[in-house]
């Protein structure tokens, strides 16, 4: 028997994307625009601070039948939210100190006209995600530029990669291991197959992260209908 692969409209795809933005508590839905050309979206539109339009993108990708997403939303903050450069740096610090999961001896900030960039080398993909993912939501930062490196692990082979990925996908509970396909490339691991939620999804590009030498993760799951 065969099967036949939906394709959604571009209209179906943007009312959904558009529902779900009105949806999610993180994003005041009324100041973003959608469009939607060949399963391409786009966003733009003006927000009050990074992290809701960051909360806008993670939305998007939410939808099923979006290809890709080009973020052209306007962070532009209220007057009470604005906040000097030394102060953004020094909350950015203090928010890297607090974090059990930064070697904070390892990652350094720079801060311009709000925008946050963060440098240096880590052991572990997860660190890297967890240093951006705590300077996005402080007050008066406009955007995250993340080039912290992830230190390269000797004598670890893409097979040894692999097989720890899939031992960690096996051990997550609201993940189905077998639908997912792990390929290695280098330092940068490639999932592919289908899983049958969000939740699922996240759950693997986690697992993915957590491997050694992992640099980047490109995640191309996607979700059952």
């Amino acid at each position: 028997m065969s099967t036949t692969t939906m394709v959604r409209s571009d209209v179906d795809i943007q009312r959904d994307l558009l529902a779900e933005l009105e949806w999610e508590a993180r994003v005041e839905s009324g100041g973003i625009g959608v469009s939607v050309r060949s399963g391409i979206a786009t966003l733009t539109g003006r927000v009050d601070s990074y992290a809701e339009k960051w909360a806008a993108e993670r939305t998007a990708h939410r939808i099923r039948g979006v290809r890709a997403l080009a973020n052209d939303i306007e962070v532009r903050l209220p007057g009470a939210h604005e906040r000097a450069d030394p102060d953004i740096a020094t909350a950015a610090s203090r928010a890297l100190e607090w974090d059990a999961f930064v070697p904070t001896d390892q990652v350094q900030v720079t801060v311009a006209n709000g925008w946050v960039t963060l440098r240096g080398e880590v052991e572990r993909g997860f660190e890297r995600r967890a240093a951006e993912r705590d300077v996005r939501r402080l007050t008066g930062v406009r955007g995250v530029t993340n080039l912290v490196a992830v230190r390269p692990v000797d004598g670890i082979s893409p097979d040894e990669v692999r097989r720890d990925i899939r031992s960690a996908l096996a051990r997550t509970a609201d993940v189905d291991a077998e639908l997912i396909h792990v390929d290695v490339q280098g330092r940068t691991v490639v999932l592919s197959g289908e899983v049958r939620s969000w939740i699922e999804r996240d759950g693997a590009e986690r697992a993915a992260w957590g491997a050694p030498g992992v640099c980047e993760v490109e995640v191309r799951l996607t979700l059952a209908s």
